[in-house]
């Protein structure tokens, strides 16, 4: 299933919860919910995105968490695109090149599969689509992240062309994830 993501302006009952803690009340129902899935039928959904957006020839994708969808396989099924992972640097997220991610991914920071140092790295600025993860998303665009801002700072430097695109299991798409200014919103989610 593909959203559009659109800007909605909802009203509902004033909250005295700021959205920060509404997005850690939600982190943490997530994690006890522990959400995962078929990653098949929401991969096949990516690759039909591919397909038809064959002008995007270079795509940020991840190594999934187990409570993600695992995309790995796009890396084989369309291998005339170029392929990076995200390996954090400090309080950021740099992008590297990958054409095996079996082999070049190795135990990263947080225990993530990162590439190795010495893969190369992509200037973000050469990045057409960014397949981001999350814990969960909204129908308006918005992204739960696990809190540390990764995505949110990097995608602030992203070309405004470049596709940002939300990659999650259907049970992982939620009413509100209680943005705030500093989140940056897909332009699409794919579930």
């Amino acid at each position: 299933m593909v959203f559009r993501a659109k800007i909605v302006f909802v009203t509902s009952h004033v909250s005295d919860e700021t959205p920060s803690i509404l997005k850690s009340q939600l982190r943490e129902k997530l994690r006890r919910e522990a959400h995962s899935g078929e990653s098949e039928a929401v991969r096949d959904g990516v690759a039909d995105w591919i397909r038809r957006h064959p002008q995007v020839r270079t795509i940020a994708s991840f190594a999934s968490l187990p409570d993600e969808v695992d995309l790995t396989e796009l890396v084989t099924l369309f291998p005339e695109k170029r392929w990076l992972f995200p390996r954090v640097d400090g309080d950021g997220v740099c992008f590297h090149a990958s054409i095996d991610p079996t082999n070049d991914l190795v135990r990263g920071a947080f225990g993530i599969l990162e590439p190795r140092a010495d893969s190369p790295i992509i200037p973000i600025d050469e990045i057409d689509a960014f397949l981001c993860p999350g814990m969960a998303f909204d129908h308006q665009g918005g992204r739960l992240g696990r809190g540390k801002g990764f995505y949110d700072r990097l995608l602030t430097q992203a070309r405004t062309d470049a596709h940002k695109i939300g990659v999650a299991f259907p049970s992982q798409i939620v009413p509100n994830t209680h943005c705030e200014p500093h989140d940056i919103p897909m332009d699409e989610v794919i579930s």
